[in-house]
């Protein structure tokens, strides 16, 4: 087995992202605009799958993001993500994004968005290429495991259905 195939424990690939968000990401209303949160967070999820896959992977889905509460014009945004599931070329890459005010060092970050990203590791060519196998080591990540894979069933049914209504 290659370098690149050994299993990897999730911990191999974590990726946290910060930045700082002015009036450039602002919407109508004054908060951040959510696609700015949806760039930041597949750049984060981006970051993870390359790590993971030990090259280029791109993005084949976004699963689900959930907006929680309003980003706010000059919050520092954080993003956390790791792979929750590995299959032969895809994986499942969890985001959690996180905002707090810029002046305030003391108060707690909130949990403001979740997101679910599906990556396929590619090669020169562009077609798809073997990803190692993910190692879980505590009680979370084998239940974001089991949950990634719940989602997966759910994708393909959805595909199936789709395609068998289309013939």
């Amino acid at each position: 087995m290659s370098a690149a195939l050994t299993p990897r424990p999730v911990s191999f690939s974590r990726v946290s992202l910060a930045i700082a968000v002015g009036s450039a990401h602002a919407n109508i209303l004054g908060n951040v605009h959510g696609g700015e949160i949806m760039k930041l967070a597949d750049s984060t999820a981006g970051a993870v799958a390359f790590r993971h896959s030990d090259g280029p992977a791109v993005t084949a889905a976004m699963d689900e993001m959930s907006f929680l509460r309003p980003v706010h014009v000059g919050d520092i945004v954080k993003t956390y993500a790791q792979v929750n599931w590995a299959g032969r070329s895809s994986m499942e890459i969890g985001v959690r994004v996180e905002a707090q005010p810029f002046g305030n060092a003391t108060d707690e970050p909130v949990h403001v968005a979740s997101a679910y990203f599906v990556f396929v590791a590619v090669d020169d060519d562009g077609s798809s290429r073997q990803v190692p196998e993910l190692i879980t080591e505590t009680p979370t990540e084998v239940r974001r495991e089991r949950e990634a894979q719940i989602r997966r069933a759910h994708r393909l049914a959805r595909k199936m259905e789709i395609d068998q209504g289309r013939e």
